[in-house]
């Protein structure tokens, strides 16, 4: 048993061009630090060369552009099919970001583990949707790219994007103050050891959706900023 979701008939395996996260990073920075009052810790956890998985909580709008913008590297995150259209669609993939299929998540999977396989950055929401943000619950798709790439998964929290009585598609408030913090390196080794199987990637979501969440509790704790709670 390989571990490998089936794949849909016509799905895309294609991973974006190195540079669009390049420019695209300094976007995020021109949205996130020029409107957000930011707090940044463990930076640096990021590898600075090689492969990563930038696994992150996600409860707010500007989640994605924050987590970028500080980063340090490029980051090719996967995102919502529906963001892929229109301008804003436009952007988003000149910017080197991975549209995920309503279908079926397979050719998306591809992609970033090619761009994992380049030495490249692949960031994820393993919730899958925003929420409350506390990562109580992950996919799969985060685990089989762990499994599947051998890339270190840094887990990041990202917190005051939104309050409590805010809807997920709510623009926070002009300096408002949000936190990102990168923990360290989880360790996923005992999910490598059992090779690329269903069962490794099982051990990997459960490795990665715990210290998602400790990480994102601690940091909570540790900022005084809350996560809404709904």
């Amino acid at each position: 048993m390989s571990g490998d979701p089936p794949t849909p008939p016509g799905a895309i395996a294609r991973a974006p061009s190195a540079w669009g996260p390049g420019w695209g990073r300094w976007l995020g920075w021109a949205i996130a630090r020029g409107w957000l009052s930011m707090r940044v810790d463990g930076r640096e956890h990021m590898p600075r060369h090689g492969p990563a998985i930038v696994a992150a909580n996600h409860s707010g709008l500007l989640d994605g552009p924050a987590v970028h913008a500080v980063a340090g590297r490029g980051v090719h995150f996967l995102i919502k099919e529906e963001l892929s259209r229109g301008i804003g669609g436009r952007i988003f993939l000149a910017a080197g970001q991975i549209p995920v299929a309503r279908a079926s998540g397979r050719g998306a999977l591809e992609a970033a583990l090619e761009v994992l396989r380049a030495g490249r950055v692949v960031g994820i929401f393993p919730e899958g949707t925003r929420g409350a943000g506390r990562a109580s619950t992950i996919r799969a798709g985060v685990g089989w790219l762990a499994v599947h790439s051998g890339a270190p998964v840094i887990p990041v929290a990202c917190l005051g994007t939104r309050r409590d009585g805010e809807s997920p598609n709510h623009v926070p408030t002009f300096r408002r103050r949000v936190a990102v913090s990168f923990g360290s390196p989880l360790d996923i080794s005992p999910a490598l050891a059992l090779g690329v199987t269903r069962e490794a990637v099982g051990v990997a979501i459960d490795v990665i959706g715990r210290g998602l969440a400790a990480h994102v509790a601690e940091t909570e704790a540790r900022t005084g900023i809350a996560l809404p709670t709904r």
